[in-house]
């Protein structure tokens, strides 16, 4: 399957850059651009991608808000964002991550670097930035105002230790590995974890953990 991609970016030449990189791949096709955060619902809206990729800073709307609109908009059949940031701790990177983005990647990012992202993210995986992961969620630990809710208690002791270990950034084969579990069994867990949380993906998962103290 061709995954489909739409690029948000207020600097044209570098959309252009993007679009070669991507269309130069047969698994991945661009298939409508924006210039501005404001264009963002849209584009989705026309073009239906399963991924943007969104600059976190644009002069009118940026991709905090352009991110929020779009999951509001779209709720649960909104496509994967990625979002494309200059600086590694960026704190704009984390807001969209907390609006509901998948992950964020540095746009000095080699190209082959970039394609395995937007892999990832359609594939339901977070992608932070290498070396920033843990700088940018203790972000979420600093804003933690709550223990968890009624919808912790929700979950059995088992899904209890798979939320910590998804949290911690281990994969489903590893969390098998580590928890004598096979992965469809694993994947069984996450995906009945992120329902009673009420969590979009992996990435809100992980959000989740830091802003409840449970990391």
């Amino acid at each position: 399957m061709t995954t489909r991609i739409a690029l948000v970016d207020d600097q044209a030449l570098f959309r252009a850059g993007i679009a070669m990189v991507v269309g130069s791949q047969d698994d991945l096709e661009v298939v409508g651009e924006a210039g501005d955060g404001d264009e963002a619902v849209a584009l989705v809206e026309s073009t239906r991608p399963d991924v943007v990729l969104m600059d976190v800073r644009m002069p009118r709307v940026d991709g905090v808000e352009a991110t929020r609109r779009i999951l509001d908009r779209f709720g649960d059949n909104a496509p994967r964002v990625l979002v494309l940031t200059t600086f590694d701790l960026d704190e704009l990177a984390a807001d969209a991550i907390e609006a509901g983005a998948s992950g964020f990647v540095l746009k000095e990012t080699r190209p082959e670097l970039l394609l395995a992202a937007i892999r990832t993210v359609a594939e339901g995986t977070q992608v932070v930035a290498a070396g920033a992961t843990r700088a940018v969620f203790e972000r979420f630990r600093e804003r933690a105002t709550a223990a968890p809710g009624a919808e912790y208690d929700r979950l059995t002791p088992r899904e209890r230790e798979i939320l910590l270990r998804a949290a911690q950034g281990l994969s489903n084969a590893e969390i098998a590995e580590v928890e004598f579990l096979s992965e469809a069994t694993v994947k069984t867990h996450v995906s009945r974890i992120l329902t009673k949380l009420a969590l979009r993906d992996r990435v809100q998962l992980v959000v989740y953990a830091y802003e409840h103290g449970l990391l």
